[in-house]
C-alpha cells in the first residue's frame, strides 16, 4: 500500500529528531521525570535524555533556584540506577540539602576542579562513562564548539548532561539540545503555619530542539513536579534581551 504524503511527513520527522539526538525510551526505562504539562513541550512528550542541557543563570537567586530544580530532575533519573557527577571550580550547593529533592548525597560525586578552564575538559570526560546516569557541570562561559563536543559525548554514551552556567551577561548560540532558565518564586505559605511553603519556581524553556518553548510556574512538593500555573507558549526572543 502506497504511503500517504502525511505518513511520509512523520516518518521524515520522526527521522530527523533520531539524527538529532533524541531517542524514544528504552522498553522499562522510566522516563517520566514528573514534569506534567513541561513534558509537552518537548518532541513525543519525552525529556530528552542523553543530551546536554543548558541552564542561564545572571544571579546568585537564579543560581541556587537551578540548583534546586536540577536536584528534582536527578532524583528522578537516579530511580534507573548509576551515579551522578557535579563538577565545578566554584560549589555552591549544600550536599544535604539535596535531601529535600529526594536526593542521597552520597550518590553524588563532587568533583572540584581548581581551574576554571579545566571544568569542560573534565565534564567532557565524565558524560563519556556510560555507568553515569547524569553530569552537572558549573561553569561561566560556553562556547558553540565546546556544547558540540559535550554533546557528542552524549550522543554515544546516553548520559544526560546539565551545564549550569552562572553570572551570564550575553547568551551565544551553543549546540544544547534545550536551553532553560529558572527563577525563584515567592512560595505560598500554609494556611496558619509560619516561615516558607514548598520551592517554586518560574521554569522558562527557551529554546528546545524540536519542541515549543514555554514558561510555567513548578513547585516541588510531596518529592514531584507540581504545576501551579497552566503554560502558555512564549516567543523565545523575550527573554534573550
Amino acid at each position: 500500500m502506497t504511503a500517504t504524503k502525511q505518513e511520509i511527513i512523520s516518518k521524515l520527522r520522526q527521522d530527523m529528531i533520531r539524527w538529532e539526538g533524541f531517542r524514544p525510551p528504552q522498553p522499562g526505562i522510566n522516563n517520566d521525570l514528573g514534569l506534567g504539562p513541561v513534558a509537552a513541550a518537548f518532541p513525543d512528550g519525552v525529556f530528552p535524555t542523553g543530551a546536554i542541557h543548558e541552564l542561564i543563570s545572571n544571579s546568585p537567586e537564579d543560581t541556587a533556584a537551578s540548583g534546586g530544580f536540577i536536584a528534582g530532575l536527578v532524583q528522578k533519573l537516579l530511580t534507573n540506577g548509576g551515579a551522578c557527577l557535579w563538577i565545578s571550580y566554584t560549589r555552591r550547593i549544600y550536599p544535604p540539602a539535596l535531601k529535600l529533592f529526594g536526593v542521597d548525597p552520597d550518590r553524588v560525586i563532587f568533583v572540584d576542579v581548581p581551574m576554571q578552564k579545566d571544568v569542560l575538559w573534565v565534564t567532557e570526560e565524565a558524560l563519556k562513562c556510560e555507568g553515569v546516569a547524569t553530569v552537572i557541570c558549573e561553569t561561566k562561559d560556553l562556547s558553540f564548539a565546546e556544547s558540540q563536543r559535550l554533546q557528542l559525548a552524549v550522543e554515544k554514551s546516553r548520559v544526560t548532561g546539565f551545564v549550569l552556567r552562572k553570572d551570564v551577561k550575553k547568551i551565544n548560540t551553543t549546540a544544547c539540545a534545550a536551553r532553560w532558565q529558572i527563577r525563584p518564586v515567592r512560595s505560598q505559605l500554609r494556611s496558619g503555619m509560619p516561615g516558607v511553603g514548598h520551592p517554586r519556581w518560574q521554569v522558562n524553556l527557551l529554546k528546545v530542539r524540536n519542541g515549543k518553548p514555554g514558561s510555567w510556574t513548578v513547585e516541588w512538593k510531596n518529592q514531584n513536579f507540581q504545576t501551579v500555573i497552566a503554560p502558555q507558549i512564549i516567543e523565545p526572543a523575550r527573554l534573550y534581551a
